[in-house]
C-alpha cells in the first residue's frame, strides 16, 4: 500500500472502482505512470490550488498534475503570468518548470472513468486532501477549480458546503484561510465559452492581491 499521510501509495487499495481502471490502464500504457498522482510544488507555498482528479492522458499519463492535457495550458500560463509559476510549460513533467508559492493537488489522486469520480471515491480521498492542506505551515489561500473541488475543499477544512457555497469568483473565509473558486480550466469549459482565459485569470489577480496585501 505504501504512502505517506499526504499522498497515497501507488497501489491505494481504497477505491475498488478506480484500482480497476487503473490496472486497465496499466495494461494498455505499460509506460505511463498510472498511479495516484502526488501533489507538485512546495510544503511551504502560501497558495494551494485544488483540482478534481487526474485526466487519463494528462496527470495519469505525465504523473504530475495538470500537466499533458488542454486544462495544463490555460492553468500553467495563469500561474505564470501572475509569478506563481518560473520556467516554460511544455506538458512534460521534465520540463524544468516550477512552482512558486504555489501548490497543486487534486480532490481525487487517481484517474476515474469518464473523469467522474463518485460521491464515495471523494469522501474516501478526502484524507488525502486533508493531510495535504495540514502539511502546508504558511499556507493562506486555496484556489479550487470547480464545483467538487470547492465542495470537497469546505468539507476538508471543517466548514458546511451550506454557508460556503460554490460561485465562480467566489471568495470565502474559513478559519484563517481564504477560498477562492473558479470554474475549472477543462477544454470543455473553455471551448463552450463556460469559462474564458480572461475569467481564469481575474480569479488569480484576485488570489495575487489578496497575498501581496497580506
Amino acid at each position: 500500500m505504501g504512502g505517506t499521510a499526504g499522498m497515497p501509495g501507488r497501489d491505494c487499495p481504497r477505491c475498488p472502482r478506480l484500482v480497476e481502471f487503473r490496472k486497465a490502464w496499466r495494461k494498455k500504457e505499460p509506460t505511463w505512470f498510472n498511479a495516484p498522482v502526488p501533489s507538485f510544488g512546495p510544503e511551504k507555498a502560501r497558495v494551494l490550488i485544488v483540482g478534481l482528479a487526474p485526466g487519463v492522458q494528462g496527470a495519469n499519463r505525465t504523473g504530475r498534475p495538470f500537466t499533458g492535457d488542454y486544462a495544463g495550458v490555460l492553468l500553467y500560463e495563469t500561474l505564470l503570468r501572475y509569478g506563481f509559476a518560473r520556467g516554460e510549460y511544455k506538458a512534460d513533467p521534465d520540463d524544468g518548470l516550477t512552482l512558486t508559492d504555489c501548490r497543486i493537488t487534486n480532490a481525487v489522486r487517481c484517474v476515474p472513468p469518464e473523469n467522474k469520480p463518485l460521491p464515495i471515491e471523494i469522501n474516501t480521498c478526502r484524507d488525502y486532501l486533508k493531510a495535504t492542506i495540514a502539511e502546508m505551515p504558511k499556507l493562506k489561500a486555496l484556489v479550487a477549480l470547480g464545483r467538487i473541488a470547492h465542495e470537497s475543499t469546505v468539507v476538508a477544512l471543517g466548514a458546511k458546503g451550506s454557508a460556503h457555497a460554490f460561485k465562480h469568483g467566489g471568495k470565502h473565509t474559513i478559519g484563517d484561510l481564504a477560498l477562492f473558486s473558479s470554474y475549472h480550466c477543462s477544454r470543455y469549459n473553455t471551448n463552450t465559452g463556460v469559462l474564458t482565459p480572461e475569467m481564469f485569470r481575474d480569479v488569480f489577480k484576485a488570489v495575487r492581491g489578496f497575498l501581496d496585501g497580506a
